[in-house]
């Protein structure tokens, strides 16, 4: 009896050791990129490259940012990052109830059609977009940089597995109460899938501020420079300072690292609930 009682607790603790191994594994070239942007490079070499920095630099992270002048790169990636969410968000949600909800005719064609440029990868459609922005002359302006990113097709995917999971007793009943489609999107179907569409706007916020290729493509002067693009000029600094770009990609990180830290839960509810349901 006493085993059997045990039992599940062993297992318990079989999985946190598990757990715990695998986070070590996950977070050790984080670690390991903190180490090596605090030491002295010169003399982190010469010491063997050992598991503790050496020769620590703790003004690295100011310098950093001074020389990488990362603070207007910064706004720059925060407010094209803002309005990506914000745009992604609003027509997904639409979108995703009309394909849900609305009847109109080719609505499967449509939605089959919707979901197949997700195949396309960017390479695909960045020659076409590029002289369309040149010709529209929206280089080096926020239009140019976010122009197009305001609507995604896996969003639309995502929430719609969400509303396929609402309940047609809560459409009925809400149809009883009098509420039109966009009361009955603001009042119940949002609220219900609230951790799906918290999923799909950290990953909306993720690939915004990631961006590298597009902003390198309409972008020709530097105050137009987003966050990834002063990475990449200091990753090609001097080797005796290449501490300084893991310093400025560790700041620039953090953004990243506050967003998942306070919504890994509904990430994780999210993309569970958009994977089992529909």
């Amino acid at each position: 009896m006493a085993t059997e009682l045990n039992q599940p607790t062993w297992k318990k603790v079989a999985w946190y050791l598990a757990l715990s191994l695998l986070s070590v594994v996950v977070l050790f070239p984080v670690y390991m990129a903190l180490v090596r942007a605090l030491s002295t490079p010169v003399s982190y070499v010469k010491a063997g490259q050992p598991l503790h920095p050496v020769d620590i630099q703790w003004d690295i992270f100011r310098r950093a940012w001074n020389l990488g002048d990362l603070g207007p790169k910064f706004l720059v990636s925060t407010v094209v990052t803002v309005i990506i969410v914000s745009a992604q968000l609003l027509t997904a949600l639409l979108a995703a109830y009309a394909f849900t909800f609305l009847i109109f005719p080719f609505k499967r064609v449509l939605f089959a059609l919707f979901m197949a440029t997700l195949m396309l990868p960017i390479e695909v459609t960045l020659i076409p977009n590029v002289q369309t922005i040149r010709d529209l002359h929206l280089l080096n302006s926020y239009p140019g940089l976010v122009g197009p990113f305001l609507a995604t097709a896996f969003g639309t995917f995502l929430i719609r597995q969400g509303f396929m999971g609402i309940p047609r007793d809560l459409r009925d009943a809400s149809q009883l109460d009098g509420f039109g489609h966009l009361a009955f999107l603001r009042r119940v179907a949002i609220p219900v899938t609230r951790p799906v569409i918290a999923s799909f706007a950290v990953i909306s916020f993720l690939s915004a501020w990631n961006q590298y290729t597009w902003p390198r493509a309409v972008v020709t002067q530097g105050r137009w420079e987003t966050i990834q693009i002063g990475l990449k000029s200091l990753s090609a600094a001097k080797v005796e300072e290449s501490n300084i770009g893991l310093a400025a990609a560790i700041l620039a990180a953090l953004p990243i690292l506050v967003l998942l830290i306070f919504l890994q839960r509904q990430l994780i509810r999210g993309l569970t609930a958009g994977a089992v349901k529909g």
